[in-house]
C-alpha cells in the first residue's frame, strides 16, 4: 500500500507535467540560460577557467531544482490538493515519498539536456567516466531533493513561501552541493582519482541517508502542525 501510494502520487504530478509541460520547459529555460551567462563570462577564446565546469553545473541543477520544487507545490496550493492528500487514509510518508519521486523524474530530465550542454559549451569530459558521473548526479540530486521537498510541502501556505525556500534550502543542502561539485570536478582531470570520486559519492550517499531518514520522520509533524 505504501508504494502503490507513493507511485500513485507520482503519477498524478506527472500526468499534470506531461499536459502543461510547464515546470519542465520553466525549468530547463531558466538553467540553460544560466550556463549560457557562464558560458560568455568564463569561456574566452576558446579557453576555459580552470575546473569551472563543474561548478557551473552544479549551480544550475540547484537553481533549477529550486524553481521546480515551487512551482510543483504551487499547483497542490491553488487546487487544495496537498489538503487532499493529507486527509486521505493513506500513510504521510508515502505522500512524500510519490512528491519526491515526481521532482527526481524532473530534475533528471533537465540533467539529460544540462550535461551535455555544459560539455560541449566548457570542453569539459564529463563523459570519460560515465558510471561515477551518473552515481554523483544521482546521489547529489536525491539529497538536494530530499531537503527541497519537505521544505516545499512544508511551506505551501506560507506568503514568502518563494523567499523562504532558498533560505532555509541552501544552507542544509550546501554540503551535498560541495559533494558533488568537488567529485565532479574530479572527473575532468587528465588522470582521474577514482579513489577520491568513489569517496565523495560515498559521502554523498550518506547525506542521502541522513536527509531521506529524517524527512520522512519529520513529514507528518510538520504537515500536521
Amino acid at each position: 500500500m505504501f508504494f502503490r501510494t507513493a507511485l500513485l502520487v507520482m503519477r498524478k504530478d506527472l500526468t499534470v507535467e506531461v499536459r502543461s509541460r510547464e515546470i519542465l520547459y520553466t525549468t530547463l529555460f531558466f538553467a540553460v540560460s544560466c550556463i549560457l551567462v557562464f558560458a560568455f563570462a568564463f569561456v574566452k577564446e576558446g579557453e576555459v577557467l580552470g575546473d569551472a565546469a563543474a561548478g557551473i553545473l552544479w549551480i544550475a541543477i540547484s537553481f533549477a531544482g529550486t524553481l521546480a520544487l515551487g512551482r510543483t507545490f504551487e499547483r497542490e496550493r491553488h487546487a487544495e490538493t496537498l489538503r487532499a492528500l493529507m486527509l486521505a487514509p493513506v500513510e504521510r510518508s508515502a505522500i512524500y515519498v510519490g512528491k519526491l519521486l515526481g521532482i527526481l523524474l524532473l530534475l533528471f530530465a533537465a540533467e539529460l539536456v544540462l550535461v551535455p550542454l555544459v560539455a560541449l559549451l566548457f570542453s569539459a569530459a564529463l563523459f570519460s567516466r560515465p558510471v561515477l558521473l551518473v552515481g554523483l548526479l544521482a546521489a547529489g540530486t536525491l539529497g538536494f531533493a530530499a531537503v527541497g521537498t519537505l521544505f516545499a510541502a512544508m511551506l505551501v501556505r506560507a506568503r514568502s513561501r518563494d523567499v523562504l525556500l532558498p533560505v532555509l534550502l541552501y544552507p542544509i543542502t550546501i554540503p551535498v552541493i560541495i559533494a558533488g561539485v568537488r567529485g565532479t570536478a574530479l572527473l575532468l582531470q587528465p588522470n582521474v582519482d577514482q579513489a577520491m570520486v568513489v569517496m565523495w559519492l560515498s559521502l554523498l550517499f550518506a547525506f542521502d541517508v541522513v536527509f531521506l531518514t529524517l524527512s520522512l520522520w519529520t513529514f507528518e509533524p510538520l504537515m500536521t502542525d
